[in-house]
């Protein structure tokens, strides 16, 4: 059951949720990529609000997919907390809009986020640090960790105290307008549209059989495109999604992608 401790979340909660964000990356996988590095990050917070069955359910709320750039990340776990904070309040709180914010926000915040951080912010740090290592002076390295990290450890820790203070006001807005159940109807659809554009760019496919003759002749993957564009992505997609709804597990199916992919390209499909 949830606990009875109405206290609010304090300024060493939300910091030991900044130093455990900072393992984002070190447990990252192909099958939910960060969300290992989001549920530790979110522990000491869940076992504050929650006990027993609550807290195992809190845990495994926050083992879904998640993905962004780690360096912004704490702008999510920030609002996280304050939803988690919420519904252990609120009997009454639809902690499906927990997930659905998030996976409306790491879209965005990515596209942000690795464009200044791996873009600019990196490739600065290496000009500046690769020019003076050439020369042989020390500072080379030293300079590109403080222009890349220094920056990086201010906003992530910022951004994790306005996450909290941005969703603590949101929600206490939405309770009292009774909007909540616009608010999670909306991160669902938008949700939703994030998964649908990374399938859209993050699988391609492409069949290089071509019909008709001459300059007329089209490849499959062509004709595809034609009447739909990323309808075989999206059909790749449903058949693994058909297989997990179906009880198969991430590792097989992947295994069985590598020897498709494999023994398509030895025979000249893909």
């Amino acid at each position: 059951m949830k606990t009875s401790n109405d206290e609010r979340i304090t300024k060493k909660d939300l910091n030991s949720v900044f130093w455990r964000s900072l393992t984002m990356e070190y447990s990252w996988n192909y099958e939910r990529q960060a969300h290992m590095g989001f549920c530790y990050s979110m522990i000491p917070i869940l076992k504050k609000l929650y006990s027993g069955n609550e807290l195992s359910k809190a845990l495994q709320r926050h083992m879904e997919f998640f993905n962004t750039t780690p360096h912004i990340s704490t702008l999510i776990l920030g609002i996280t907390t304050a939803m988690e904070e919420e519904n252990a309040k609120n009997n009454y709180f639809d902690t499906a809009s927990i997930n659905g914010i998030k996976a409306s926000l790491m879209g965005p915040l990515a596209g942000v986020g690795d464009s200044f951080f791996w873009g600019t912010l990196r490739l600065i740090a290496t000009g500046v640090g690769t020019s003076l290592a050439l020369k042989g002076n020390l500072l080379g390295p030293i300079l590109f960790l403080v222009i890349f990290n220094v920056p990086h450890l201010i906003l992530r820790y910022l951004a994790n105290n306005w996450g909290y203070k941005v969703g603590t006001d949101l929600l206490t807005k939405l309770e009292s307008s009774g909007a909540m159940d616009t608010l999670t109807y909306g991160a669902t659809v938008v949700g939703l549209m994030v998964i649908g554009a990374m399938t859209q760019s993050m699988i391609e496919i492409d069949i290089p059989f071509k019909l008709g003759s001459g300059e007329g002749a089209m490849s499959i993957t062509e004709i595809f495109g034609e009447i739909a564009p990323g309808l075989l992505p999206l059909a790749a997609f449903g058949i693994v999604y058909y297989a997990i709804k179906k009880g198969a597990k991430p590792v097989p199916i992947l295994l069985g992608i590598t020897a498709i992919s494999i023994a398509g390209a030895f025979i000249g499909l893909f």
